[in-house]
């Protein structure tokens, strides 16, 4: 129970020190970059900000709902489902992005490059019996 409550803490903490220094600290989690995703809560209407790892395709900014192995997806995959634009956070950009799911070819490329660069990730496929989600944040 502490575990889950002070796992829930981590990414809030993440959020304020990469908005307090624009990015410049917090803009990495195990060798990977990362950006801020801000989504339309489906059931609140509130913003929602979630730090994640991404790759780029070109403009495109390439997420990965893992939720961490777990067997359901993450809120914030469910939020751009139901509303897709999104704003995501670089390090000193805010951008409006409108988000997409990676057809099953775009899904097999990204993963591989995403698994070369982040094994870690390959062991939440094997972890969960769903199949992960890639998505696509292009900027508008």
């Amino acid at each position: 129970m502490v575990f889950k409550w002070l796992s829930g803490l981590f990414p809030r903490f993440q959020v304020i020190v990469f908005r307090l220094t624009t990015g410049r600290a917090i803009a990495a989690m195990r060798g990977m970059p990362i950006l801020l995703l801000t989504t339309v809560g489906r059931k609140t209407g509130k913003q929602r900000t979630t730090p994640l790892v991404y790759i780029r395709d070109g403009e495109k900014y390439v997420v990965t709902a893992s939720n961490n192995g777990r067997d359901t997806d993450p809120a914030w995959y469910r939020n751009l489902l139901a509303n897709p634009d999104v704003a995501i956070e670089i390090p000193g950009q805010r951008i409006r992005a409108r988000a997409a799911v990676a057809s099953p070819a775009e899904h097999e490329k990204f993963w591989a490059n995403l698994v070369a660069r982040a094994p870690f990730f390959e062991g939440y496929r094997k972890g969960t019996s769903r199949a992960i989600p890639m998505v696509l944040l292009a900027p508008r």
